[in-house]
């Protein structure tokens, strides 16, 4: 990502000549606007916030499991399977 550029300017400056600050800064440039020499303010390009995440937002929404997931047929095959993946038997 490209550095912004930074510039700093007096308050009568940034009165006098604000439409074309804020053109700077639509071009990526930051300004800092500054009192007596002593920085104040900043200009700097918008940026859309993101939306928080929602505790919740799935919530009444379908959440579909298959009628067998938990029938003990499932559960022999998925063992079954998990044993012949890892090489060897079970030990009881």
């Amino acid at each position: 990502m490209a550095e912004r550029t930074v510039a700093q300017v007096n308050i009568h400056e940034a009165k006098t000549h604000f439409s074309k600050l804020v053109e700077r800064v639509e071009a990526g440039e930051e300004i800092v606007i500054a009192r007596n020499g002593k920085p104040v303010a900043k200009l700097v390009p918008y940026a859309e916030r993101k939306k928080k995440r929602q505790l919740g937002a799935w919530e009444g929404r379908g959440f579909w499991v298959a009628p067998d997931w938990d029938s003990d047929e499932a559960n022999d095959e998925a063992w079954k399977e998990f044993w012949e993946k890892i090489g060897r038997e079970p030990t009881v």
